[in-house]
């Protein structure tokens, strides 16, 4: 059996989809500067320490194993952060992405699968975003992501590496049997944050803009579930094994929740009131952003199994509660 690499797999997403892999029984080999991830989050697989810019470390790793498919998650993920240290997100995201595509492409690397992100859109006129819809990010972040897109657009085009691109919209929740989860510290998505307020690892959350022009007043996501994320890699990696086209998918359930719908959601979940304060809107938020879906179901055979906001919900706290218990918080 051909191998897996996967670069960032101690991470939140990456580790989600590295227990699938093992669950599948493929071979896996974990690349990961354990910079964010954890190593007891890597469940299958052979972890190995290091970062994907090293080029003598990928050269070491792909000559030791039959790689025919890279799992790229490896990414500074921080908004906020990659506006106040750009050089930090494009010298990991990007320069280090391209020193992984030229090894691949000297490897003779078939598959590759790219985590990528809805923020390559910027701001969009529309709340809701094709895969056609301009690209035009406000951050670094975003950018840091999208030039590696067009990296893998052009290697595509001179080499024999097929791709898929997933465009992440809101990724939340852990893994329902509760062996992993999101540990990520100093996080910023909304329900991450929340789920910590609720069980007492924050004093309050913040709500940014009340204004807007939605049903409440609050911006609108669509929020996936981590698992279901984990899935679609795994449903991407089968589409290329079996020829399919380089291609760019969004990846969601095709539908919004405010951010007052989520503390609601929250709030169902624990036995006291949360302590929400609301601030003036962040520069770059805009009132919607939700995933156009037809084409990732048009493309891959990916059935979601946890669109649901209350079992996204649940398994957040449920994974913030085990972490305090184990002395976490």
């Amino acid at each position: 059996m051909a191998r897996i690499l996967v670069t960032g797999g101690a991470g939140y997403i990456g580790s989600h989809t590295v227990k699938l892999l093992g669950r599948d029984n493929e071979d896996v080999v974990v690349l990961d500067n354990l910079y964010t991830g954890f190593s007891k989050s890597v469940t299958h697989g052979a972890l190995i320490q290091g970062n994907t810019g090293d080029r003598a470390l990928l050269d070491r790793i792909f000559a030791e194993g039959d790689i025919d498919t890279v799992l790229h998650f490896a990414a500074h993920t921080i908004v906020p952060e990659s506006v106040e240290n750009p050089l930090k997100y494009y010298g990991n995201n990007t320069a280090n992405t391209r020193t992984l595509l030229e090894a691949c492409n000297d490897h003779g690397v078939k598959n590759f699968v790219f985590s990528s992100t809805a923020a390559t859109y910027g701001e969009p006129a529309s709340g809701r975003c094709d895969e056609d819809t301009p690209t035009a990010p406000i951050n670094p972040y975003g950018m840091s992501k999208l030039m590696s897109e067009v990296m893998l657009r052009d290697l595509d085009a001179v080499s024999d590496m097929n791709h898929v691109i997933l465009r992440y919209f809101n990724v939340a929740g852990s893994d329902p049997d509760g062996e992993i989860g999101q540990s990520t510290e100093k996080a910023t998505l909304l329900i991450k944050v929340a789920a910590e307020h609720a069980v007492g690892k924050r004093d309050q959350v913040f709500v940014f803009g009340t204004d807007y022009n939605t049903s409440d007043g609050t911006g609108i996501r669509d929020y996936i579930h981590v698992s279901d994320l984990a899935e679609a890699h795994l449903s991407a990696l089968r589409y290329l094994r079996n020829g399919g086209n380089s291609v760019t998918l969004n990846c969601g359930y095709g539908s919004g929740f405010s951010v007052r719908e989520v503390l609601d959601a929250v709030q169902a979940q624990v036995n006291h009131e949360l302590t929400v304060v609301e601030k003036p809107r962040r520069a770059g938020d805009p009132p919607e952003l939700v995933a156009d879906v037809t084409r990732i179901h048009n493309t891959l055979d990916w059935k979601p199994r946890y669109n649901d906001l209350e079992t996204i919900v649940r398994t957040s706290i449920e994974w913030e509660r085990q972490m305090l218990a184990n002395g976490n918080g």
